[in-house]
């Protein structure tokens, strides 16, 4: 199973990105991984509405086959070991690629919302982009560490 995570803009603190580095190359031990950076696009009436804009458009064409995972703050909040257990089904039910789509500060629109797979909260705190995208890829890689029963969750 591939991961796959898309995210608009750059992360602007060092820190973190420094932090990004080292969990995507952790990740790396487990899955391949892509982390792609999307151009930031501008503030759209068709954000807000129920049609999809043209980058959205191209993006879901691109990722045509891939179980999409959108983060919203509307999506299912699970546990570190629920998310780690939702993991390995997607494994064992032959996912070949998962998709991690973090939006813009605008996030997708309500169209591409309705396009994904699973809608998935990381917390119910307003987190910045920035920390979103860490603590995406600290869980992904936390949930890899609990299937395997490595000692890191501890």
């Amino acid at each position: 199973m591939r991961i796959h995570v898309v995210w608009e803009g750059k992360t602007k603190d060092e820190h973190l990105r420094a932090l990004q580095e080292d969990f995507a190359g952790r990740i790396q031990h487990f899955a391949p991984l892509t982390v792609e950076e999307l151009p930031r696009t501008r503030t759209t009436a068709s954000r807000r509405a129920s049609t999809l804009s043209t980058a959205e458009r191209a993006l879901l064409a691109k990722l045509r086959g891939a179980t999409k995972v959108l983060l919203d703050e509307r999506g299912r909040e699970r546990t570190s070991q629920e998310f780690a257990e939702w993991l390995g089904q997607q494994a064992l039910r032959g996912t070949r690629e998962l998709v991690f789509l973090v939006g813009g500060p605008d996030g997708f629109s309500a169209a591409f919302r309705r396009e994904a797979d699973v809608l998935l909260a990381l917390s119910r705190l307003t987190l910045t982009r920035d920390w979103a995208r860490t603590l995406l890829l600290e869980q992904i890689y936390r949930g890899f560490t609990i299937l395997r029963g490595y000692p890191y969750p501890r």
